[in-house]
């Protein structure tokens, strides 16, 4: 349902106001960033992206609040996942051999 991809996705589509520019600023076609939207968009009780088509002005599209409490939500969870973890991955480097930069 979510993931750092789509996170991005929703991160760009807040910053731009548009799903075009944040796929191409993920190197994505329109298709399938709209694609995406939809897939967010159907998993939570409400939609995370709110679209405008095109007009006069122009279309654009903008986070719903579910959307800004996505983004928010799963950033938390990345921090606290690093912190839980980091004592057990300083652990697992330890035991790394040491590799000379010439290998």
């Amino acid at each position: 349902m979510i993931g750092p991809g789509k996170v991005t996705l929703l991160e760009h589509i807040r910053d731009t106001g548009s799903i075009s520019a944040a796929g191409r600023a993920m190197a994505m076609s329109y298709k399938r960033a709209w694609m995406l939207v939809e897939e967010m968009n159907a998993a939570f009780a409400d939609p995370v992206v709110e679209s405008v088509r095109g007009g006069a002005k122009g279309g654009g599209a903008q986070l719903t609040a579910t959307g800004i409490t996505v983004i928010t939500q799963y950033r938390a969870a990345e921090t606290a996942t690093a912190q839980a973890t980091a004592p057990h991955i300083a652990a697992l480097q330890a035991l790394l051999r040491d590799i000379p930069d010439g290998k």
